[in-house]
């Protein structure tokens, strides 16, 4: 990331990149937090979306509507219903109709779901501490209140956009 600030700062000395520096980390970190992530679900043959729901699903443990989900995932309407689609197609969530309105959806995990998804969060949960691993715990603490304070104001940004 360095070489881009510099390469930046030569053609473009007039401009402050130091957000690059952290913005540029930030989502190369992602990324790479991402395909490590990502090999324990895929063997478990999860895309990363369909974890998401599933972990909403066990960590309430109680029914959830679409809209629920897609409050808990920061998924769009669309992505949610096509993704939960395909999960009750694999008999890992069940759909009880409303009885007042037809409209509405209540999800829970079915027992294969519920196995699955306590069967990967363990190996999970273990590739993130790999990930983590060579900062000590103090440096983990200060990196995450740092990323939930930044968090936190971008979301209060959006939602004053109206994003």
């Amino acid at each position: 990331m360095s070489a881009v600030v510099r390469q930046w700062q030569t053609v473009r000395p007039d401009l402050d990149t130091g957000p690059i520096e952290i913005i540029g980390r930030v989502n190369r970190c992602a990324a790479l937090l991402q395909q490590a992530e990502d090999a324990p679900l895929r063997r478990a043959g999860l895309s990363r979306p369909e974890f998401d729901l599933l972990g909403a699903l066990r960590r309430k443990d109680h029914e959830l509507t679409p809209g629920d989900l897609a409050r808990e995932t920061f998924s769009s309407g669309a992505a949610v219903a096509k993704r939960l689609k395909q999960l009750t197609e694999r008999g890992l969530v069940e759909r009880r109709g409303d009885t007042r309105d037809r409209r509405v959806a209540h999800l829970r995990l079915s027992d294969a779901g519920r196995e699955l998804i306590d069967g990967v969060l363990p190996e999970q949960l273990a590739y993130e501490s790999a990930a983590l691993s060579a900062m000590d715990d103090g440096r983990q603490g200060e990196l995450a209140d740092l990323l939930g304070e930044l968090l936190s104001r971008l979301e209060g940004q959006m939602r004053s956009l109206g994003v």
